[in-house]
């Protein structure tokens, strides 16, 4: 992290130093290490952010990040003995802090990433191709709220050039906080779907809620808004920044020509674009990555990197985060596809299409859970993702929980189970070599330890462990 010192903190968010034997102290005590809402993770230099959530209140763990080398607290009451900036609202002052960190960096550029899904796959393939000629800082996971984006931004230090800001939502207003703690220079909107509806109440509002990122940036900025999207694409009317749209459409200002798929369903194309043309390959599978590396590509030439670059930089990165079209060849012969971090119908769909488009020599499987916050249209986004799996060359749809049973009931011959024992039981005993199983939900459904679980079954397989978090949960 940039330093801040004690005093400075507790000018930036107005709150009162508690714990500092004289005044003068409070200029000699510096944060200049990480900063966390998690004890475990201190170290020396480092400010711990004491939150109160719903099962654990973080104030009983500041003497812990002190013992792990924490200088100083961010805390909503005094804790006896311990140098803290005790404020009204934790959550609101760590915004401040983290929006102090910007404005102490001012060859920082920032790029916000939002969409109905693909956020995180963007910001991690954006971040592997800026990290190959500057220092870069991306969130880890999908830490992309009001806890999220600090913890991100307090990762900068002097010598970062890019930040990656992935930025989500379930409301009006939320991405406009989170750019006036991170201010971008460069804005990129995936898609407009029906993610979190349950909680905007209509498209249009996620509509608007998504506009509030592309709206922030300046005139001498950049929105990268997507082509194929009809509404993301229409945000253009208004907006103060220059506007490129990327996509397949053939008016694009960055486009895809000549796409071909591999028997992993891993894109190439011929990047059409105004610094010239190149052939792309990627490592992702899914035809989906296409628009979401065209986006990466538009936001990384504006950032002054090359054509040769950008390619290099694209057909070089790695899928980084878990549970995104994880793919795990077994000893056994079956192939294992975990995507089954978060999902909504549009993410379905894509993940479908993903496993369609695989060369198999057995039998397909989708594995599908309930998705969660779509509101009274639920049971028929349900079905409408059944009967998209019966479209296609899926043998087997298995529907794992009760939000899943219209999936199964729109998939002549599906499955339903109760849980992810019994669908485990159930994949055990009829997966075969040659096999793919796809498993896809939103995050409580589950499936995710249920893929994790196939992926170390079948040979001797050892998975990654789970990566911490911040205990935020992904917005949309």
């Amino acid at each position: 992290m940039i330093g801040l010192t004690l005093g400075e903190i507790r000018d930036v968010t107005g709150g009162q130093v508690h714990g500092v034997e004289t005044p003068e102290l409070c200029a000699s005590v510096v944060i200049d290490g990480t900063v966390t809402t998690d004890s475990r993770d201190c170290g020396p230099g480092s400010l711990y952010v004491a939150r109160v959530g719903e099962t654990a209140d973080g104030h009983d763990f500041v003497g812990q990040a002190v013992a792990a080398g924490a200088v100083a607290a961010l805390t909503s009451r005094p804790v006896e003995g311990v140098p803290c900036v005790v404020v009204d609202d934790v959550q609101t002052a760590f915004g401040r802090v983290a929006r102090a960190v910007v404005d102490r960096a001012p060859e920082l550029r920032i790029v916000g990433v939002t969409g109905s899904s693909g956020k995180t796959s963007v910001k991690d393939l954006l971040a592997s191709v800026l990290s190959s000629v500057a220092e870069t800082v991306a969130p880890v996971n999908s830490l992309n709220g009001e806890i999220g984006v600090p913890l991100t931004v307090c990762r900068v230090t002097p010598t970062t050039r890019f930040l990656v800001a992935e930025m989500g939502a379930r409301g009006i207003g939320h991405i406009d906080y989170l750019t006036r703690i991170a201010p971008p220079q460069v804005a990129i909107v995936l898609n407009v779907g029906t993610a979190h509806i349950g909680e905007f109440g209509s498209r249009e509002n996620i509509a608007r809620a998504k506009s509030e990122l592309p709206r922030a940036v300046p005139a001498e900025g950049l929105s990268i808004l997507n082509a194929d999207d009809a509404v993301v694409a229409g945000m253009a009317a208004g907006l103060a920044s220059r506007v490129q749209l990327v996509g397949l459409a053939p008016d694009a200002d960055v486009r895809a020509e000549d796409v071909t798929l591999d028997e992993r369903g891993r894109a190439a194309y011929t990047l059409v674009c105004p610094q010239g043309t190149a052939r792309v390959s990627l490592r992702q599978s899914g035809a989906h990555h296409v628009g979401n590396s065209l986006a990466v590509a538009a936001a990384a030439l504006e950032l002054g990197l090359s054509l040769d670059q950008v390619v290099a930089g694209l057909s070089a990165a790695e899928p980084a985060s878990r549970w995104r079209m994880e793919i795990t060849d077994r000893p056994d012969g079956v192939v294992v596809v975990n995507d089954a971090y978060n999902a909504n119908p549009d993410s379905m769909r894509a993940a479908l299409d993903a496993v369609a488009a695989m060369h198999v020599t057995g039998e397909r499987w989708a594995v599908l859970g309930g998705m969660l916050e779509l509101g009274p249209d639920s049971d028929a986004e349900h079905a409408g993702v059944g009967s998209y799996a019966a479209s296609l060359a899926f043998d087997h749809v298995v529907a794992v929980g009760d939000g899943a049973r219209p999936l199964a009931e729109a998939f002549p011959g599906a499955e339903w189970v109760p849980d992810t024992d019994a669908a485990h039981d159930l994949l055990a005993s009829r997966l075969r070599p040659g096999d793919v199983v796809l498993l896809k939900s939103s995050r409580d459904s589950g499936l995710r330890w249920l893929g994790d679980r196939l992926a170390a079954e079948g040979g001797d397989i050892t998975v990654p462990p789970a990566p911490a978090t911040s205990g935020e949960e992904a917005r949309g």
